[in-house]
């Protein structure tokens, strides 16, 4: 018996080191997450604070890399969703309006003048619509961990102020490549132009497009669109929250511990990028003070001008009721009107 102990005990320690950096390798050594914008702002700079915690609180297992300005997509937007869903990218930082044409309950949130304030925007995510988005979401093979947000859209132009819908007729305005968007432009007589945002700051410059339709602090004012747009109105048309998601393949092969690490830090980056997203908007002016110390003209609507552009796009809010789900819509509609 003495005489096998030996070989055993070789044969034992020859499998842990063979077992061992498999278990070191637990993980593959890349994690991708993917977003449409840059490293700059909220949105890219909560990006690389997630990477930075999830390395850190879990040792190096988990080791994220991002993809800026649509690197995993090249270009297209709309197939952000669909790389998540197949684990081409294992998160994302994703605009609910990119993923819309394949979650088209997420058109909630581009309903044209529905959301009055951020207040009415975070019950409604709070509440049972955002539960059932998520719930939709992970129908569809990703997990979404928690809401962050690009902004209210506000309008810039180059031609004249918007104090009514008259004043769109006719303006050629850049949009996202979203059918809601595109309807409610020509509902209010513009001219809705679809185009990547590299070649539309060019049309800028050139006046062959008047104007365009952004977040202020994410976009409006990192790309100082006060060089070519002198005009800006403040309506809350539209609100475009980001969902900080991972895909459903590469959450299944993390372990119970990881998935809560990447939930909490997700929540946690979530609600920093929020308030970084709302700075000078929510708490002060300061945001429009800015655009108008570099000659922007900045236009406040009144309840009375915004029932105006209300009653203009009503047929294309009827129409997207439909599309979005009509109970969907009834249960955030509710909240609203509480909340206003």
């Amino acid at each position: 018996m003495r005489r096998l102990l030996v070989p055993v005990l070789v044969l034992a320690l020859g499998l842990l080191v063979a077992v061992a950096p498999v278990a070191a390798q637990q993980y593959k050594l890349e994690f991708k997450n993917s977003l449409v914008v840059g490293p700059s702002g909220p949105w890219g700079e909560a990006a690389i604070k997630f990477a930075e915690l999830l390395k850190e609180r879990t040792q190096g297992r988990i080791n994220v890399k991002n993809y800026f300005a649509g690197q995993l997509f090249a270009g297209k937007q709309t197939n952000e969703f669909t790389l998540l869903n197949q684990g081409v990218a294992d998160f994302a930082f994703g605009s609910t309006i990119n993923w819309s044409p394949q979650v088209k309950e997420l058109n909630l949130f581009a309903m044209p003048f529905m959301y009055p304030s951020y207040k009415a925007l975070d019950a409604v995510q709070g509440g049972e619509p955002g539960q059932r988005l998520f719930k939709i979401i992970e129908s569809k093979g990703v997990i979404p961990l928690a809401w962050a947000e690009n902004g209210f859209r506000q309008i810039t132009n180059s031609k004249r102020a918007v104090r009514k819908p008259e004043d769109l007729k006719d303006l050629k305005i850049r949009v996202v490549g979203s059918p809601i968007f595109i309807d409610t432009f020509r509902a209010l007589g513009a001219n809705p132009v679809n185009m990547n945002w590299g070649e539309a700051q060019q049309a800028f410059q050139q006046g062959t497009v008047d104007g365009q339709e952004n977040p202020v602090v994410s976009v409006i004012i990192p790309f100082k669109l006060w060089t070519s747009q002198k005009h800006l109105t403040a309506w809350h048309y539209a609100i475009d929250p980001v969902i900080i998601a991972v895909s459903k393949l590469t959450w299944d092969g993390l372990t119970p511990a990881d998935r809560e690490i990447v939930r909490k830090t997700a929540v946690e980056m979530a609600a920093w990028e929020k308030a970084g997203a709302r700075k000078g908007l929510a708490d002060s002016t300061a945001a429009y003070d800015e655009l108008r110390k570099n000659g922007m003209d900045v236009v406040t609507l009144t309840p009375a001008d915004l029932a105006a552009f209300r009653e203009k796009t009503k047929p294309v809010y009827d129409k997207w009721v439909t599309e979005v789900g009509a109970d969907l819509v009834k249960s955030a509609e509710a909240i609203i009107a509480k909340t206003k």
